[in-house]
């Protein structure tokens, strides 16, 4: 018996079982295809004629929507020469912060042989690093800085992994030597992404693979709630080294943190 048939019954099981989630599925991927139709072809145009990746940002913004989210933002954001800062809590978030910033992301670079989704990184300018790869770091700094010199927005995840939202890990400071000396006029702007309880429900955490977090996230019912919040931007170049720059970023996404919950986060 082959791979293939050797997996039917499994799908056919989960058909049977679930057969709504697996309408909800089909309903969304179909709705992200139709996007992806649409919206690729005048980006393609778009970037070659104007540089212009706006229709990427018009994507990822369908696409967090089609994926049950529906996002607010509030504070100053800045549409350039910033390197924002953030906390994760799934794949989301990709598509919710790039559809309203429109910024470029520093990723894990086995990301870049997923299928579609390491192929949209590429498409939204995404600078891929490995963390195991020491020897490299002084490359992708010098990606970055190149990202950064052409004034667009870039966004680091810089806890590594993702977390249920009501807690934050330590900030692994590394790649923030890219600030320092920092390019002219550069600002650092830490954002703290707010899940309401069904979207905390929802992040990808533990042991969870990748497909069973898409299953989740495809087949649930209705919607949730995302808030940006766009907290006070800083000069790195008043911070001494990168560890000081991580940890006033983390110091300013605890503290929004903290008065969303209404308790101290660790």
């Amino acid at each position: 018996m082959d791979s293939e048939t050797a997996s039917r019954p499994g799908v056919l099981a989960t058909l049977v079982r679930h057969p709504v989630a697996c309408l909800r599925l089909g309903w969304r991927v179909a709705l992200l295809a139709g996007a992806l139709a649409i919206c690729l072809p005048p980006h393609l145009v778009m970037r070659r004629l104007t540089g212009s990746w706006r229709w990427a940002q018009r994507f990822l913004g369908i696409a967090a929507r089609i994926c049950g989210a529906r996002v607010s933002h509030s504070g100053p954001m800045l549409g350039r020469d910033v390197f924002f800062v953030a906390n994760h809590l799934s794949w989301i978030d990709i598509c919710i912060f790039g559809g309203v910033t429109g910024t470029a992301f520093v990723a894990q670079d086995k990301i870049r042989d997923w299928p579609v989704i390491g192929r949209l990184a590429q498409l939204n300018r995404t600078v891929f690093v490995s963390r195991e790869a020491r020897l490299m770091v002084s490359q992708q700094i010098i990606e970055l800085r190149e990202a950064l010199a052409a004034h667009q927005p870039v966004t680091l995840f810089p806890e590594g992994t993702t977390t249920d939202g009501r807690s934050l890990l330590p900030f692994k400071p590394p790649l923030f030597a890219v600030l320092l000396p920092p390019p002219r006029a550069l600002r650092i702007q830490p954002v703290c992404l707010h899940f309401d309880d069904a979207g905390k429900d929802l992040a990808w955490i533990g042991v969870e693979t990748a497909p069973e977090n898409a299953w989740r996230v495809f087949t649930r019912p209705g919607s949730f709630r995302v808030h940006v919040e766009f907290l006070d931007p800083f000069d790195p170049g008043d911070h001494p080294d990168r560890k000081a720059i991580s940890a006033e970023s983390r110091r300013r996404i605890t503290a929004a943190l903290a008065r969303e919950l209404g308790a101290p986060v660790a």
